[in-house]
């Protein structure tokens, strides 16, 4: 499974990334949400997990983009 992990915190992020990679998941890392469309948009991803508090456009304006 191909994960997106949307985290503005790097340590969390790693810890996501790392956590599902040993489930032998692949998995990318955007640190804001204009990353996380931009990413989404070119990749087919099979997960997003998604922060809600991100710097700039939150989560919920990111999975509203998403889901349009």
């Amino acid at each position: 499974m191909w994960v997106l992990v949307v985290e503005d915190e790097p340590v969390m992020a790693r810890m996501l990334k790392l956590g599902l990679e040993e489930e032998n998941h692949t998995v990318s890392i955007a640190s804001d949400g204009r990353e996380a469309l931009s990413t989404a948009a070119t990749t087919p991803f099979d997960a997003i997990v998604l922060d809600v508090m991100l710097p700039g456009l939150s989560g919920i304006a990111v999975s509203r983009q998403l889901r349009d």
